[in-house]
């Protein structure tokens, strides 16, 4: 045995079976398998079992005498949603094993089984409760990194905002959210997500623009092994590791234009197929979009599918851009402050009124991130509080005024200023710069050759 294989999470199992020498095997294999096992030599034993104890799984035969499979399952989800399911089935009864996945089962064997195929799917049972639990700790850790989940702001634009995410949250419904990037689109995600009936389940993200196309799929739906080269094992989809909670799809107009069909195909049947799988898979996800891309555009250029534009926007929630809201930078600038450095909490003057006015006139190409990273180094450069002008960036200070000398900019140009500053710092190092910015790689280089292409024709 290799030193560095990673055994799986030690399971609490519920095996189920009337055969006496399935029982027996089992009894004896999971236990050298690493797992606890209660075996059950009947439905209504079993039943018993879920009545006293919580199980992490339970291996269910679907043709028993008096109380069949089905009706285990629907029993054990019941006292545990959490609990996974896998369905033992002859082959006569394969129809039925496909309406037990649908219904939210785990997986299928047909009988004779193998032990060693057994072993792969509660590997697989483990990994998924393993991912789940890493989604919530990494949330409770964002949650502390970040602070406060509430969007900072008292302006009207903000308010509504929040008056928005207010209406949508409680449903089911698909969001779309729009804005510029580094506007805060993760955020609103975040606060539809925590403000609905699923705020205890897994909130999981995905930039569709930073993942190769080849990888987007299995990313997604999760593939079998051996569907693909380098598909060494099965894996697990993002949309089965947030079933029963929130789905949020970054930078959607990123999405290839074959994978936007598929992503239509599961909103609409709230079924997955996993790569290489003949077999759909029920999931039950809310999605949220967010772009900063023209959407209608880009079904007029036929880059976007327009069913798949129609399917996500069910309810828009627009960011308005930092200059539109100026009025909030103090506030902004104080979380921010506080959360790079919290042991400022609690005094009074944080910034002095000329760092503030030199704030409030900038034109904030890149947004709330453009100025959390500005906060940031003034939290480096400052030894205490107050921060003056002089801890501000320097590429900053150059421009800090832009705003009321050159009056309103176009957006394009905005984009681009943001892009060759970001590009300065960098050195011309195009992956550093998109990932400061929160674009792919592909859309810098889009934009780029976009801003060559106005210049030679003016």
């Amino acid at each position: 045995m290799r030193g560095n294989t990673k055994l799986p999470s030690r399971l609490k199992v519920l095996f189920a079976d009337d055969e006496p020498s399935l029982q027996e095997l089992m009894s004896l294999e999971l236990p050298r398998l690493g797992h606890e096992v209660t075996v059950c030599p009947d439905g209504f034993t079993a039943a018993a079992a879920l009545e006293r104890n919580t199980y992490d799984c339970l291996v269910v035969d679907l043709d028993m005498p008096g109380m069949t499979g089905i009706q285990v399952i629907t029993k054990a989800k019941e006292l545990s949603p959490d609990t996974e399911a896998i369905i033992l089935t002859g082959k006569s009864s394969l129809d039925t094993a496909v309406a037990a996945l649908r219904q939210g089962a785990f997986d299928y064997l047909t009988k004779p089984c193998k032990l060693v195929e057994l072993e792969s799917l509660l590997r697989r049972v483990a990994e998924k409760r393993e991912l789940s639990k890493q989604c919530v700790a990494l949330r409770r850790r964002l949650e502390r990194a970040e602070g406060d989940l509430r969007l900072i702001g008292a302006s009207d634009a903000m308010q509504r905002v929040r008056d928005r995410i207010a209406k949508v949250a409680p449903t089911s419904s698909t969001v779309l959210v729009l804005g510029e990037t580094g506007s805060g689109k993760e955020l609103v995600a975040r606060a539809v997500h925590e403000q609905s009936p699923r705020s205890q389940n897994p909130l999981v993200a995905i930039n569709c623009g930073a993942l190769p196309e080849s990888l987007i799929e299995s990313e997604l739906f999760g593939h079998r092994k051996g569907a693909f080269t380098g598909a060494d094992d099965h894996r697990v989809g993002l949309f089965e590791v947030a079933h029963g909670g929130t789905l949020f799809l970054d930078e959607i107009g990123e999405l290839p234009k074959a994978m936007q069909a598929k992503l239509l195909r599961v909103l609409e049947s709230g079924e997955i197929r996993r790569v290489g799988d003949n077999q759909s898979l029920k999931v039950d996800v809310r999605v949220v979009c967010a772009t900063h891309r023209n959407l209608e555009q880009m079904v007029e250029s036929d880059d976007f599918r327009e069913d798949l534009m129609y399917r996500i926007n069910t309810f828009e929630v627009h960011i308005p851009p930092l200059r539109d809201r100026i009025g909030d930078i103090p506030e902004l600038a104080r979380y921010l402050y506080c959360r790079f450095r919290p042991s400022a909490r609690g005094v009074d003057e944080l910034f002095t009124p000329e760092t503030i006015d030199a704030l409030q006139s900038h034109v904030w190409p890149g947004n709330v991130r453009e100025l959390a990273n500005v906060i940031e180094h003034a939290t480096i450069v400052s030894d205490s509080p107050p921060v003056t002008c002089d801890h501000l960036p320097r590429h900053f200070a150059s421009r800090g005024l832009r705003r009321k000398v050159l009056g309103p900019i176009a957006l394009r140009d905005l984009e681009m200023q943001a892009i060759q500053e970001s590009l300065d710092r960098h050195e011309g190092n195009k992956s550093a710069a998109a990932e400061e910015l929160g674009i792919s790689l592909k859309t810098l280089y889009n934009k780029l050759n976009q801003s060559a292409a106005l210049e030679k024709s003016a």
